[in-house]
């Protein structure tokens, strides 16, 4: 069964959103207002760290490496929805499916370990504050995000090389609107227990490892900012953490709501409204989420605004 198709030039099928012209037309309104808010959004605060020294610090870099993984999490499944309804050609070659999945995985996985080096430097600043700038020099925060990037790159080859030699003979059709690994796994004939072990191990690693070292951290600057003894004191503590404690709780809250209920076939559409909201909102809240409050980039964006003006 494995060799019933040359995978190299299959066709598969997507099957998206199975609704009335008029949900395909809000969905895809919707879908392209998100995705233009996200790339925006991102883009700008990646400009904007890169240009301004002041912000060339710890947090900021890592928040940079987290706004460019935004961007290429969502132009790699956004685009191809959009087209899909646009078109209503739902074909994709296997090779473009590989490609989507990867670069999916690839960000998804970057976002991941982003998130918990950011959560390592609230700890550091909150609960060794005198001595940040030694722990977190340039080096460590550099190695951070080079780690974060290499990991979830070869992460992703390895999966990318399982799809690769999966085979599909009795059904072509992905029910998602992306190349799914789930959703892949489920139609083809392929034997894929070993690879849904390994795939269970990679989450472990790759999510459930991240998610526990980033609630420790969290722990522990709770626990410093209880020993604060002025109030004052601990909401400004506290305060340099709600940025990335909101982008902590968007980003694992769907996650978790989606993995823990009920699996049914009538909780498939609903799973997939679900699973494009995540994947869409998430990238696009955290410009907000990270600059509305923030001081320090409002000013410095502001400051770029006035150059521009004057030039």
């Amino acid at each position: 069964m494995d060799e019933c198709l040359n995978n190299t030039t299959t066709y598969l099928r997507i099957s998206a959103f199975s609704t009335s012209k008029m949900g395909q037309f809000l969905i895809f309104v919707a879908v392209l207002l998100i995705y233009l808010i996200t790339i925006t959004g991102n883009l700008i605060i990646f400009i904007v760290i890169c240009l301004v020294p002041q912000l060339h610090t710890p947090m900021y870099f890592l928040l940079s490496n987290l706004s460019m993984a935004d961007i290429i999490y969502s132009s790699s499944t956004q685009p191809k929805l959009l087209s899909i309804i646009a078109t209503q050609d739902n074909r994709v070659t296997l090779p473009t499916c590989i490609t989507q999945a990867y670069f999916f995985m690839t960000t998804a996985a970057c976002d991941v370990f982003i998130l918990t080096s950011m959560s390592y430097d609230r700890y550091v600043a909150i609960c060794r504050p005198l001595n940040y700038y030694m722990i977190m020099n340039r080096r460590l925060y550099v190695l951070m995000a080079a780690f974060s990037w290499a990991i979830s790159i070869m992460n992703s080859l390895m999966y990318s090389c399982f799809i690769s030699t999966l085979s599909f003979c009795s059904s072509h059709t992905i029910d998602h609107f992306f190349c799914d690994l789930n959703a892949l796994y489920a139609i083809t004939t392929s034997d894929t227990r070993i690879r849904e072990i390994i795939m269970i191990i990679g989450d472990i690693v790759l999510a459930f490892v991240p998610f526990s070292l980033t609630i420790a951290s969290y722990v522990g600057i709770i626990r410093s900012i209880l020993k604060i003894n002025s109030a004052e004191g601990r909401f400004k503590a506290f305060s340099s953490c709600t940025s990335h404690l909101t982008t902590v709780m968007l980003f694992y809250g769907p996650i978790l709501f989606l993995y823990t209920q009920p699996k049914s076939i009538d909780s498939k559409t609903q799973d997939k409204i679900l699973s494009l909201l995540y994947m869409a909102v998430v990238p696009m809240l955290n410009p907000f989420v990270y600059t509305l409050r923030n001081k320090n980039f409002l000013g410095a964006l502001r400051n770029m605004a006035r150059i521009k003006m004057t030039i």
